[in-house]
């Protein structure tokens, strides 16, 4: 498995493996690997040729009094687990790489932007936007990977690459689960063990909430009431926002038609933690 450091190197990568017609699978990721980045990085493996994995922990997604100096930087630990995993390539830039002085070009997708998580970290998807645009850019990718536990984000994303033309097709794999339930998340790593027992309330409401579509209650305020409920009843766990939404958009939708998303993003403690379901 190789490591590559500038974007020129991550081209050239691409561009050979091109001329050898093998098909080239990006899986973006802040590091801190976990069995949801397995996952991501399996189905790349399972329908590329080549695969790289970006390993960034990106400041200009982070925003003021955000955790980007304690983010997990775990690099060699990844390596092993992506290598594992099926990748063929890790990229692992300087942030003055993707960054260089003087740098004045963003990529923001207007109006998704501002829902959802955009709405409670602004300028958050501006960041994510902007440094997945340049890794597409570098990595010329078939396909790229992300998990469908960023619900905001994929819609952020799949909206960018439509209007940008980027030719990549954006692939969505399923949230990835402790035992208990809890989605998977580098931020897990922060949670007392108080804390990683109060978590489990996102769960239950998501759980809640598919229940209920399931014996055909659609409606979102009887949805979203069900949600804050089971939300309510643990008082040490702060709600960000509870949503139904239209995936494409991020629009409230007053009925959980099929492919709505419904999203849930609390704080525990001091963490951030975010979950979600999609209805079929």
């Amino acid at each position: 498995m190789e490591i590559l450091r500038t974007v020129e190197e991550l081209r050239e990568w691409s561009r050979a493996n091109r001329r050898s017609e093998k098909t080239i699978g990006l899986v973006p990721t802040l590091g801190a690997l976990h069995a949801g980045h397995e996952s991501l990085i399996r189905a790349a493996a399972a329908s590329c040729g080549q695969v790289a994995v970006s390993i960034f922990v990106n400041p200009t997604q982070f925003g003021l009094n955000e955790d980007f100096a304690r983010y997990p930087r775990t690099f060699e630990a990844d390596c092993v687990i992506a290598q594992a995993a099926g990748a063929h390539l890790i990229f692992a830039p300087s942030v003055e790489e993707i960054y260089p002085e003087g740098a004045a070009t963003f990529v923001e997708v207007e109006g998704l932007s501002d829902r959802l998580d955009g709405k409670s970290r602004p300028g958050h998807f501006r960041g994510v936007a902007t440094v997945v645009a340049k890794l597409l850019m570098a990595a010329e990718p078939d396909r790229a990977f992300f998990g469908q536990k960023d619900g905001a984000q994929v819609a952020v994303l799949r909206r960018m690459v439509a209007d940008m033309r980027l030719g990549t097709e954006v692939v969505v794999c399923p949230i990835v689960r402790e035992p208990d339930g809890l989605a998977l998340s580098s931020r897990n790593i922060y949670l007392n063990a108080g804390e990683r027992a109060q978590a489990l309330v996102l769960v239950r409401a998501i759980r809640s909430v598919e229940e209920l579509v399931a014996n055909g209650e659609c409606n979102a305020r009887a949805l979203l009431a069900a949600a804050r409920a089971i939300l309510a009843a643990e008082p040490s766990v702060r709600v960000d926002y509870i949503e139904l939404v239209e995936w494409a958009t991020l629009e409230p939708i007053e009925i959980a038609a099929p492919g709505a998303l419904f999203a849930v993003a609390a704080w525990v403690g001091a963490t951030r933690l975010i979950d979600n379901t999609v209805f079929s």
